[in-house]
């Protein structure tokens, strides 16, 4: 399997050690990046992505490393140490640059077919809402399945972690790994991701617009009709 791991930040922390050791244990090719190393443009809000595509974004040609590592994967991780109880401004910004992508607008079909997982760490708490703030997105882009896991390290940095910790860490980096490998090819949606499909399809055929982009990548891929992004052809 293809595995992209997205950390939030640019040290190798507590939780680019948990990503990392999952990605290992579900073994496969790995690409990691690090933000903002490797991309560090926020959104400017110019909507040029809504009003044509993704290549109008200012920074298409810096985010494209990116985007062709996700597109390629089999597995995307997400990951961020917990920052005033969300997820880093450096994760937020690069997921930004992708609501185009999400389930209300154009969706890429190659992500149906797609696992995601949300890794977040703490010295205390807030991983809950960390790693909900990384899975709006995996679940609105239309992800097969999407994992979450939180672990509050009691640490600052991973060789400080207690070992009764790190003893939890193994067994649920071992459970997922398992999981991940045994839905591995799969096609699907979640039960988030396909509720918003058929409220963008009722909303597109209740006011017909040829001229909205929107509308326009939905009808070319006859979802307006019988077809599904999630089921086999």
């Amino acid at each position: 399997m293809k595995i992209t791991i997205i950390n939030g930040q640019n040290h190798r922390g507590s939780t680019q050690m948990v990503a990392r050791k999952l990605a290992e244990k579900v073994g496969g090719e790995i690409t990691e990046f690090f933000l903002p190393r490797d991309f560090d443009e926020p959104c400017l809000g110019c909507y040029s992505c809504f009003q044509a595509d993704m290549t109008r974004c200012p920074h298409n040609e810096k985010l494209r490393a990116i985007t062709e590592a996700m597109d390629a994967s089999d597995v995307i991780i997400l990951a961020s140490p917990v920052y005033v109880f969300h997820a880093t401004g450096q994760m937020m910004s690069l997921l930004d640059h992708y609501g185009t992508r999400w389930m209300v607008h154009r969706p890429e079909e190659g992500m149906f077919r797609k696992q995601g997982v949300c890794i977040s760490t703490a010295a205390g708490g807030g991983m809950a809402a960390t790693n909900r703030d990384m899975a709006d997105s995996l679940e609105f882009w239309g992800m097969a399945k999407v994992y979450r896991l939180g672990f509050g390290v009691q640490a600052v940095r991973p060789e400080e972690i207690p070992p009764r910790i790190l003893r939890r860490i193994e067994r649920s980096t071992d459970r997922l790994a398992r999981r991940i490998r045994r839905n591995a090819g799969r096609i699907g949606v979640t039960l988030r991701g396909r509720f918003w499909f058929a409220m963008t399809r009722l909303m597109h055929r209740m006011a017909k617009d040829p001229a909205n982009p929107d509308y326009a990548y939905w009808e070319k891929r006859g979802w307006h009709g019988r077809v599904r992004p999630w089921k086999q052809a």
